[in-house]
């Protein structure tokens, strides 16, 4: 059974590792939990199931049934000046949304 009050045995250099590869990711303190739960399972991935995660994300069925969240992403990530306009003319031609 899960407990979720139990102890965390991480030791405080553990907990300052991990804070710091968080912080190393751009939008990271935007994240929610569940986002962040997610980031970090995916930094401890190897890099072959990373790999095989991110080519089954990226299959064109999946693109084209999220397509409406991905351009909205892209322009909000414009709009914050994350990106410029080339950068997201060039995600969308990769991705095959144009």
């Amino acid at each position: 059974m899960l407990n979720i009050f139990k102890k965390s045995k991480k030791t405080d250099e553990e907990k300052k590792a991990e804070e710091e590869a968080m912080k190393n990711i751009p939008g990271a303190e935007n994240m929610g939990m569940l986002q962040k739960m997610a980031m970090k399972k995916v930094m401890k991935m190897s890099p072959e199931e990373r790999n095989k995660l991110m080519a089954k994300m990226l299959e064109p069925k999946n693109i084209q049934k999220n397509k409406k969240q991905i351009l909205e992403m892209l322009e909000g990530m414009e709009k914050s000046g994350q990106m410029n306009k080339h950068q997201v003319f060039e995600a969308k031609k990769r991705l095959g949304l144009l």
